[in-house]
């Protein structure tokens, strides 16, 4: 057996792991729809290193998911990281942001996220576009987007506004456009004959458990608010142990990209609506089904409004599209007997569907950011393991990624929600995991295939490796005694570049989106404002630390 040492690795993960996905010829790209006038001096970032990391995610995006370009992913120049005046790292937008306070009784996170909507709102002269998991967005979530809305009406506005929310099959069934509309009518009152509502819930795919998962608020195509945040009162704000989450803000081009994303989420929804059909929606006013409301009302890419880099990066789950025409890509077999579990299985879409992945480019957007690290990773999400049954356990690929940064000596870091938040049912809780060494064993099983035996895996993970449960406060609960609830979807690599968005690192086949940003200043902003604080109180909790010498395994 050929045994790679870590100087080796290290040779050859910037290269061939920057596409790990990825075989064969590299094929031409299908023109999108404002490309040249988005990927303003693009030429010039792809000559350079200072965008190395988004450099390789493109490449990776051509190659898998050519035909999916300006319509599901993107990359533009011009954007900037939307901070208020004197608050440089405001764009970084957390719930509840108590950092090491067990109580929460103040949630300044939360205030800033609710005002950054309604400002967001407030200024609209075209277009409002928000995107969520359901239910609807309620209590102060609710107040935000109407008090944004009676802003902007007040100002002589006529507005267009969609909300799309994506409902899992009878969890949601209570998710009912028309019941939403009309609430939100009562509440705009005199606002409510300036306003064109569209409201819409959608299921691609109830066999395959698809649905939108997107979290998005996208104003005129100008400026966009994502991330993991769900507009739930409950979980984040009328409640003593509230959900650790975080959006990004942002303007410019990269807000326009997302309006189209979300154009590709309607022009289905508008084209499978019915009393049984996939797709339900009510509106306002006598509005029509709006498919392409983004493209109609805001042509034009938004202008430039900063010098940041970034990806724009989506899925289509399953059940919108069945495989990207245009993409030549072969990836290589690839087998785990692991990653199912239980009497009943699906087909493996994550780790065996060639024609899911030309559809779902921001799982192959992912996995090549974290093999592009060449000194530390940073990985803070609800999981990294699945709902298994009936989804796959893992994404072998992202494992055997991560696995041979440890061999090469890169530094990774992974903090998943406490598993004492696990569901009775799967991913019905906070966690889907019943103890963190689940993480652990399948890492070091990982491990050991790449170094050929289970003491080489120990040792580069004991000396590479920091994993443990979120904590948000130096006790090991909320004052209430409930456990830390995570709900990141975030990446970052190298103290560069990152990604926030709605796409878990687990399987999951939903339709989701988030942005991959390169800019130094930014990811030392994330690391202050999040990942450090995050760790601070999450160390105690770990269970392997190279820092501490800590190695459970």
């Amino acid at each position: 057996m050929l045994r790679l040492q870590p100087q080796h690795l290290r040779r050859i993960t910037g290269t061939v792991l920057a596409g790990a996905a990825i075989f064969g010829a590299v094929p031409a790209a299908a023109t999108p729809a404002f490309a040249d006038d988005a990927r303003t001096g693009a030429a010039d970032s792809a000559a350079g290193s200072a965008t190395r990391h988004l450099d390789a995610v493109e490449q990776t995006l051509r190659q898998v998911s050519p035909g999916l370009e300006g319509s599901v992913w993107q990359r533009t120049d011009g954007n900037a990281l939307d901070a208020p005046a004197g608050d440089e790292s405001g764009w970084l937008l957390q719930t509840p942001g108590c950092w090491g306070d067990a109580g929460c009784t103040d949630r300044p996170g939360t205030r800033k996220l609710l005002a950054k909507v309604t400002e967001n709102i407030a200024g609209a002269t075209r277009t409002v576009d928000i995107s969520t998991l359901a239910p609807f967005p309620n209590g102060a979530f609710q107040d935000a987007i109407v008090n944004g809305l009676k802003a902007a009406v007040a100002a002589g506005n006529k507005l267009q506004v969609r909300i799309l929310v994506g409902a899992a099959p009878l969890y949601n069934i209570s998710a009912v456009p028309s019941s939403y509309r009309d609430e939100l009518v009562r509440k705009l009152g005199s606002a409510a004959p300036g306003i064109k509502l569209t409201v819409a819930s959608m299921t691609t795919s109830k066999t395959a458990f698809s649905w939108n998962h997107s979290k998005l608020l996208v104003v005129d195509g100008r400026s966009v608010v994502t991330g993991g945040i769900n507009g739930w009162k409950d979980d984040y704000i009328d409640t003593t142990h509230p959900v650790s989450d975080v959006d990004l803000a942002l303007t410019g081009p990269a807000a326009t990209s997302a309006g189209r994303y979300l154009d590709t989420l309607w022009t289905w929804t508008c084209q499978n609506t019915g009393v049984f059909s996939a797709a339900w929606f009510a509106s306002s006013n006598g509005a029509a089904c709006m498919p392409t409301m983004e493209q109609d009302r805001n042509p034009a890419p938004a202008p430039s409004t900063g010098r940041v880099p970034v990806i724009a990066v989506g899925g289509l789950g399953v059940g919108m599209r069945d495989k990207d025409p245009l993409s030549t890509y072969r990836p290589a077999p690839r087998a785990s007997a692991d990653t199912a579990c239980g009497p009943v299985n699906l087909h493996d879409n994550t780790n065996a569907d060639r024609d899911y992945e030309t559809v779902n480019p921001e799982e192959s957007a992912l996995r090549a950011l974290i093999a592009g690290a060449d000194s530390h990773i940073e990985i803070s999400q609800q999981d990294v393991n699945g709902t298994c049954p009936p989804l796959p356990r893992y994404d072998i690929r992202l494992y055997d990624t991560l696995a041979a940064k440890l061999a090469a000596g890169v530094k990774v870091r992974i903090v998943v929600s406490d598993p004492a938040n696990r569901g009775a049912v799967g991913s019905g809780g906070y966690s889907q995991i019943k103890s963190l060494s689940e993480v652990g064993d399948t890492l070091q099983a990982r491990l050991a295939k790449l170094t050929g035996g289970a003491a080489q895996a120990k040792t580069a993970m004991c000396q590479n490796l920091q994993l443990a449960s979120f904590r948000a406060a130096p006790t090991a609960t909320w004052a209430d005694g409930k456990p830390f609830a995570l709900h990141h979807k975030l990446v970052s690599v190298d103290g560069s570049a990152f990604y926030i968005g709605s796409k878990n690192l687990y399987p999951a086949w939903l339709e989701d989106f988030g942005y991959i940003v390169e800019d130094r200043n930014a990811a030392a902003q994330l690391d202050a404002g999040l990942l450090a604080p995050e760790w601070k109180y999450s160390q105690a909790a770990a269970t392997v630390d190279y820092s501490q010498g800590l190695c459970k395994l």
